[in-house]
């Protein structure tokens, strides 16, 4: 234990404790050193952080991304105006006080990261607050069937045959301007006609973008409300075109015609992954082989994203570059690195467009288009900056990327990517030495790159876990070999087909392409029917998800020792994840599917008009890989025409529950014992006041205000889709009491 420090008397003065001679007694220390030596330890602590950030230059601006991010989280995460208001007032205040925390003359360092870091949260939270102003769309506020004119704005065909998807823009009953609109087409009422900007009219059945099914599932409303969608539905009568429209432009013309000629060319689920490579359209990949890919850890490969961009821009790049190298004369007049980039930076904005623009795409193809930048003047590509300007750029334009796998996957994984290259065992690993052959120089690569593909496991492992509650436990190990046979032979023999078809040289080409895409799904195959291939775990909560990415963006952005103190928070995070309880019962917003778990490996469900979309909703939810088996099928249940009720044992406790199965009326006084003899009713009509069960009552009138819900009957926790805040595309819930409370 660290001695007492004595209090110091100035210079020819006695102490007050001593005898005048300088003498000092011993006593007791004055209350005031404890003052003092707090704050000597605080300005240790200050010293410490200043030297710290002047010691790393280049790894400290990667933070400020990490701020506005931050930012756009807490306004996810916090329930309403107000408290998006008090963060931004919090981040002034801040600012304020920062002279106060780090003196600029002796805390430089730090009083810039204070001042920054507050300024880029306030910025982060201020941009998606507005961008949710200017471009959302209050939902429509009930479910309704009327005659509409509109114009239609876009058109989505799919290559399957099945209902067209149009974006239109009518005038509805109530609404002073024009709303945007997203409804299906049935293939029988659809007409050669019904092309952009078609003024039409119909009859539609609408209802508002469809929230979480439950606490925790995604939310299709907010994707909605960034779109300007108002409401979502199906086109329900024969339609009639008041004036024709233009057509698709040139690009939509394109993408179509490139997607048919490939479909023709290829057929199964081959060619629909190579027409998804070509076009952007996801096609009709059968059942078993799309969700094979996904239990493999092939879900990136369905979808255009920063994969398929970067190789048709570094094939570019690479072909001019290394061509052009091989005439002298233009080798040492031109600047090679620049012209391949422009070259690049072309095939990467023509490919976004034929691939119809989508937001992940662009999103992809501006990264990519940074990292020509960094080509181009000589700087080094792969760093951690450039990476974090890239995400600014993203952020400042789709802010609520942020929130989505897509986002949060594909920087994760660059994110791990540059982390393991700079680390400095790995630069030794693959340095070049004289000493090392070809062979050891290759062992050594292949050892990194497994390394690597492990590492992104590790780190987009929790990612779709969170998202998805499901993730491929082997993705890893099947990826190297899926990503390079993908972009090294499967694209660019799928480019040389198209070309040589214009010389009817293309057979070969598609023959390749078709095997290799075939490879890939027995790969894929292979992977998802390995022994514990998925790992399936129920929802996280928000704060520990968010607990794990503070540790895991330290882990990534640091270097040296200091990074290793993420490892704390990562740790804590996986544990707490492990231990989170299994919902007892999951009720989906529309009260007509019910999950009940803990009665063996199957998710014991009730539903009536029961999808499978529902089904695996519930499923991924409780983070079961068993299958949704009936209620009715279930021994301890008693079923009869209207309801089903069966007991549940947790922690302890006794739970009758009663459930309706039909949305037949019941007499109030047959309807009243049943209900007072059950501990929980739940139903999807508003039950009249004669039911009262013992503990709770969730009826339609509740599931209307809170939606979705899950219990945890151990625990006597409830948590609601409602519960996770009042943001604009919630709506307003109709009036009514709320009785989802113990009775």
């Amino acid at each position: 234990m660290a001695e007492p420090v004595q209090p110091c008397a100035p210079m020819g003065l006695p102490s007050p404790s001593g005898d005048g001679a300088g003498n000092h007694a011993a006593g007791p220390v004055p209350m005031t050193v404890g003052h003092w030596d707090k704050a000597g330890r605080l300005s240790s602590v200050q010293r410490t952080i200043d030297q710290l950030l002047s010691d790393r230059p280049f790894e400290r601006g990667a933070w400020l991304a990490v701020g506005f991010g931050a930012g756009i989280g807490a306004w996810w995460l916090l329930p309403g105006p107000w408290q998006w208001g008090a963060v931004i007032a919090l981040c002034a205040a801040a600012v304020a006080v920062a002279p106060l925390v780090a003196p600029p003359d002796r805390f430089g360092h730090l009083h810039q990261a204070w001042i920054a870091m507050a300024l880029m949260v306030a910025a982060g939270c201020g941009t998606i607050w507005a961008k949710s102003a200017l471009v959302g769309a209050p939902p429509l506020p009930a479910p309704l069937t009327t005659l509409i004119a509109g114009t239609i704005v876009a058109r989505e065909d799919p290559p399957d045959g099945g209902a067209a998807r149009l974006v239109l823009a009518a005038r509805l009953a109530g609404q002073a301007a024009p709303v945007r609109l997203r409804v299906l087409l049935p293939a029988p009422l659809d007409r050669a006609d019904l092309v952009p900007g078609a003024v039409i009219t119909a009859r539609v059945r609408l209802q508002p973008p469809a929230p979480p099914l439950l606490p925790g599932s995604h939310d299709f409303a907010a994707d909605a409300w960034f779109a300007g969608i108002t409401a979502t539905g199906a086109i329900a009568s024969p339609v009639a075109v008041q004036r024709a429209g233009a057509g698709a432009g040139v690009w939509a013309r394109l993408h179509a015609g490139l997607r048919d000629h490939v479909l023709a060319r290829l057929h199964g689920s081959a060619g629909a992954i190579a027409a998804t490579l070509a076009s952007g359209d996801r096609g009709a990949i059968a059942p078993g082989d799309a969700q094979a890919m996904r239990d493999a850890g092939f879900a990136h490969l369905l979808s255009i994203s920063g994969l398929h961009v970067s190789a048709v821009i570094g094939a570019v790049w690479c072909v001019v570059f290394y061509g052009l190298g091989l005439v002298p004369a233009i080798a040492l007049r031109v600047r090679l690195p620049l012209v391949a980039s422009l070259c690049g930076a072309g095939a990467g904005l023509v490919y976004c467009l034929i691939t119809g623009s989508q937001v992940p795409t662009v999103r992809a193809a501006a990264g990519a288009l940074l990292v020509l930048g960094a080509l181009a003047l000589g700087r080094d590509p792969l760093s951690m900056r450039l990476l974090a300007l890239a995400a600014l750029i993203i952020l400042l334009f789709w802010p609520e990327a942020l929130g989505g796998a897509a986002f949060q996957m594909s920087f994760g994984a660059v994110i791990a990517v540059i982390a393991l290259h700079q680390a400095r065992w790995a630069r030794d690993l693959v340095a070049h030495r004289p000493d090392r052959g070809w062979a050891a120089r290759l062992g050594r690569r292949a050892l990194l790159l497994a390394v690597g593909g492990l590492l992104i496991q590790f780190a987009l492992l929790p990612v779709a876990l969170f998202h998805f509650h499901r993730a491929g436990v082997y993705g890893a190990l099947a990826n190297m070999a899926a990503i390079p046979l993908v972009t090294l032979i499967t694209m660019p023999a799928l480019g040389a087909a198209l070309l040589l078809d214009g010389v009817g040289l293309g057979a070969p080409a598609w023959w390749l392409c078709a095997r290799s895409i075939e490879l890939v799904l027995a790969i894929a195959h292979a992977t998802a029917a390995l022994p514990g291939a998925v790992t399936m775990l129920p929802a996280m909560a928000p704060w520990t998800y968010g607990l794990w990415l503070a540790g895991a963006l330290w882990l990534g952005l640091w270097s040296g020792r200091l990074r290793l103190w993420g490892l704390a928070p990562v740790g804590l995070a996986l544990v707490l994840w492990l231990m989170t309880p299994v919902p007892d019962v999951l009720i989906a917003g529309d009260g007509r599917h019910i999950g009940i778990t803990g009665l063996g490996p199957d998710l014991v469900v009730i539903g009536t008009g029961q999808g499978g979309f529902a089904s695996d909703s519930l499923l991924e939810m409780a983070g079961m890989a068993g299958q949704a088996r009936p209620l009715e099928s279930w021994p301890g249940a008693r079923c009869g025409s209207d309801f089903c009720a069966l007991a549940l044992d947790r922690g302890g406790v006794r739970s009758v529950l009663m459930i309706e199965r039909s949305r037949r009326r019941v007499a109030d006084d047959v309807l009243a014992p049943a209900c007072a003899q059950a501990d929980i009713v739940i139903a999807a009509r508003v039950m009249p006041a004669a039911c009262r069960p013992r503990r709770l009552l969730v009826d339609g009138a509740v599931l209307a205000r809170n939606g979705g819900m899950t219990i945890d009957l151990a625990r006597g926790r409830i948590t609601t889709v409602a519960g996770s805040g009042a943001h604009p595309w919630r709506g307003q819930p109709p009036a009514g009491p709320n009785r989802a409370t113990s009775s």
